[in-house]
């Protein structure tokens, strides 16, 4: 059988248009991968679906300019932002410096956020359908798997989104994020990874992986794009436990951070509805 993800490459990359026939279960896959709104407009897909991906993009460029203007004057980069498809995220990640971040917190509250969640490394603050996580370090179940110092010190230009002059961090620095937030926190790999790691993974991005620390999950994203354009992979792809195993025993030898705050997974699993958040990793299919 012919491998769908490859379908929805060679569209993407302008060699081939959707027969009639699988623009429905394109569509399916392409939305499960985070690339809807790229795969609609690429295949010139109309109809209601376009109309509410449009609409869904509108207001996530309105909700990203509010944020970066509440934010103009702190030590801030977009996070897991920038990417070489058109992309709609759930949400707004922000790398913020801890010196900053009550400041932060203070002035997205006067323009009406609320916060929600407070954890260690992570404040999530919410506005109608507008979710904001700041970040302090990248973290999953309260474990540092990027130092979020090193990032906003080497890794931060400012650019325009549609029209807006925004501060995130460099396609290099995109690259090497998306590869470990999937493999470390996520568990899953969906094409907008491959995207992001296929087109903006340089010599640079690897020597900036191998000095946070993280060059293992770059690997694991090569190989992985690899088997998808051999037809051998489909995406979304959740990674295998003996994977994971692996990864994070590597980490644990070779990062000393990590090592530091690993116990602080005990405290987590103490969490309230932690176990519908595990039942829900476990059965999800894209992130």
């Amino acid at each position: 059988m012919a491998s769908k993800t490859l379908r929805i490459i060679e569209i993407l990359n302008g060699f081939a248009k959707p027969l009639p026939s699988e623009v429905e279960e394109l569509t399916r896959i392409a939305s499960l991968n985070k690339i809807l709104l790229a795969f609609l407009r690429t295949a010139n897909i109309g109809g209601a679906i376009r109309v509410l991906e449009e609409a869904r993009y509108r207001r996530y460029v309105k909700s990203v300019a509010e944020v970066v203007e509440a934010l103009r004057d702190f030590n801030y980069a977009l996070y897991k932002f920038r990417k070489p498809v058109e992309h709609v995220s759930v949400d707004i990640d922000v790398l913020i410096d801890y010196r900053d971040l009550s400041k932060a917190i203070k002035e997205l509250v006067s323009k009406g956020f609320k916060i929600i969640a407070f954890e260690k490394y992570t404040v999530t603050l919410a506005k109608n359908n507008t979710i904001v996580d700041l970040y302090t370090h990248p973290a999953f179940a309260w474990i540092i798997y990027i130092d979020g110092y090193k990032l906003l010190d080497c890794c931060v230009e400012e650019f325009y989104f549609e029209g807006h002059v925004v501060k995130g961090l460099t396609r290099e620095a995109e690259a090497v994020v998306s590869t470990v937030h999937a493999i470390y926190k996520e568990h899953l790999y969906l094409l907008i990874d491959y995207f992001v790691t296929r087109k903006w993974l340089s010599k640079k991005a690897l020597n900036l992986s191998i000095e946070l620390g993280i060059g293992n999950s770059v690997e694991i994203a090569c190989q992985l794009n690899e088997l998808v354009e051999k037809g051998l992979l489909e995406l979304p792809h959740k990674l295998p436990l003996a994977i994971m195993a692996r990864t994070y025993l590597n980490k644990f030898i070779k990062d000393s951070e990590f090592r530091a705050t690993t116990p602080n997974i005990l405290k987590y699993l103490f969490t309230e509805r932690i176990g519908e958040k595990i039942k829900w990793r476990l059965s999800r299919k894209t992130y």
